[in-house]
């Protein structure tokens, strides 16, 4: 099951897009990456094999969406309790930048499943670390994470707009029709028409 479009902005935000392999500083300037944080670990494509290939922005997004499934599972698999959209999405987001591996040992995940997720998006700021030092990027990703965690999110289509006005039944006018009440405006023509035939 994918992520909502949420998670998808805020993942390619944070990852950012570059279209070709390049040394990661993540990574001590040693695993070669592209797209949105896409390295060898994650599968195709490969770097031997495409280290001259220039990717487009929409062949980064179908990777990237690859890249998410295992790491969707993960999430999933570990969690117990029934969460929204938004919730399983930062999860998802977390655990793409950090590793299934520290999700797993994590207090986030153990406090999410006891359901307390206020205690849980409390715990999202402290993954701010990258060798032991405060990065101000992963300080705003966590940030976004856990705004997004504790937001509402809806899954259903959402409520249906307000049904127009009735097209008043007038003798000797025709009535407007529109496109969201055309059948009744039919109907009100054809009223209008037999009573008129009955004059």
């Amino acid at each position: 099951m994918p992520v909502n479009k949420a998670t998808i902005d805020l993942i390619t935000e944070f990852e950012g897009f570059v279209g070709k392999w390049y040394p990661d500083p993540a990574h001590g300037w040693a695993v070669p990456t592209c797209c949105y944080g896409h390295t060898d670990a994650a599968g195709d494509p490969k770097y031997a094999e495409t280290k001259d290939k220039k990717f487009t922005v929409a062949e980064g997004r179908e990777i990237l969406a690859k890249d998410l499934e295992p790491v969707i599972s993960a999430v999933r698999s570990r969690v117990k309790v029934p969460l929204n959209d938004n919730q399983i999405g930062a999860l998802v987001s977390f655990t793409f930048n950090l590793g299934s591996g520290n999700f797993a040992k994590s207090t986030l995940l153990k406090k999410v499943n006891a359901g307390d997720f206020a205690g849980a998006a409390k715990e999202f700021p402290r993954w701010n670390r990258a060798a032991g030092k405060v990065l101000k990027g992963l300080v705003r990703r966590r940030a976004a994470e856990q705004a997004l965690f504790l937001s509402e999110a809806f899954s259903g289509p959402g409520p249906l707009p307000p049904s127009p006005d009735p097209i008043p039944d007038v003798p000797g006018t025709q009535p407007q029709v529109n496109n969201l009440n055309w059948l009744t405006a039919l109907i009100a023509v054809i009223v209008n028409f037999l009573k008129g035939l009955r004059k």
